[in-house]
């Protein structure tokens, strides 16, 4: 199942939009660098948060609607936010900021770079919420649910511990639910289809799952144990 490095290793699309208000930039500048992860070395709870708590890792927050819940909800685990785009970021922190949330460390990069610093089998839960599909053929090789971005998630996830994955393009349906049926080292936790057709309640909702959901698309919620 593994694949090149070269191939899962390059973060592709752009991490800068309109700029940034001064209030914003601000934010940016005195925020992050109290709560971003260290740039180098291991990482791991003790490290991050001074204990031996639970880890959660989310790919891609958005803007940080879904971690912010998360976090909120348990306050004596540990999680985890990536996300390339600052504005993203920024939304991130200013959830940290309103709901007073001590609990969460953010990289601002890729993913995997954060990813491969922790110790296997270290992860309760990771969360990959409305990836980019890159729906060309062409570009199959860039979708995070992909052989080799699979093998470092199974790796750093406990003996059952979850995978939650969220989409609402068809495309990226079809293409994950291919994928991961070919990996005999995760069990897919449906038994009916509502069972991934409703967005279960410990799944707080994202501003583009709204969005999608306002334009009449489909959501599908897919959730993988690690055996």
């Amino acid at each position: 199942m593994t694949e090149d490095p070269a191939t899962i290793r390059r973060l592709y699309g752009r991490s800068k939009g309109h700029r940034l208000r001064a209030g914003q930039q601000e934010m940016l500048d005195t925020m992050l660098p109290k709560l971003a992860i260290p740039a180098d070395g291991p990482l791991d709870a003790e490290r991050l948060f001074g204990d031996k708590r639970p880890l959660e890792f989310e790919i891609g927050f958005g803007s940080g609607e879904h971690l912010a819940a998360q976090a909120e909800a348990r306050p004596d685990t540990g999680f985890i936010g990536c996300e390339h785009y600052e504005t993203g970021v920024v939304g991130m922190l200013k959830h940290i900021r309103d709901r007073d949330l001590a609990n969460v460390r953010i990289h601002m990069g890729d993913a995997l770079d954060a990813l491969e610093r922790l110790p296997d089998g270290s992860l309760d839960r990771l969360y990959l919420l409305h990836p980019d599909p890159w729906p060309k053929n062409r570009h199959a090789k860039r979708r995070m649910v992909n052989h080799g971005p699979m093998d470092m998630i199974a790796a750093k996830l406990k003996s059952g511990g979850e995978f939650r994955l969220g989409t609402d393009d068809p495309t990226y349906c079809r293409w994950s639910m291919m994928i991961m049926g070919q990996r005999p080292d995760f069990a897919w936790q449906a038994e009916t289809p509502r069972d991934f057709l409703e967005r279960p309640a410990d799944w707080p909702e994202t501003r583009y799952e709204a969005k999608a959901r306002k334009k009449g698309h489909e959501v599908w919620y897919f959730r993988y144990l690690r055996r």
